[in-house]
């Protein structure tokens, strides 16, 4: 499937690594490549993600570490919404484009 990101993807995962890095700059790095490496497995079975309606209409959400990524499928598009961390307030974050 097609994978497009919004708006606030890019902004979340710098400061995933502006936080990290505060402690440890090569573990932002590494945590990053595996943040990108979830992202791709969402893309390549999206379908095996769990729905989570209360977030937002056909939102799913797959793990990272601690963090969260928001998505959702739209025709044949994997469309990546939000990258958080799992104990913020998701539905006051979820704010699809």
């Amino acid at each position: 499937m097609r994978v497009v990101f919004s708006s606030f993807v890019e902004s979340d995962l710098d400061a995933i690594a502006h936080y990290i890095a505060q402690d440890n700059p090569t573990r932002a790095v590494t945590f990053l490549a595996e943040i990108r490496a979830k992202l791709r497995a969402v893309a390549t079975h999206p379908l095996l993600y769990r729905l989570r309606p209360e977030i937002g209409e056909d939102t799913r959400v797959a793990l990272a570490g601690r963090y969260v990524i928001l998505f959702r499928i739209v025709d044949e598009t994997v469309r990546i919404e939000r990258v958080v961390y799992g104990a913020r307030d998701l539905l006051a974050l979820f704010d699809p484009e």
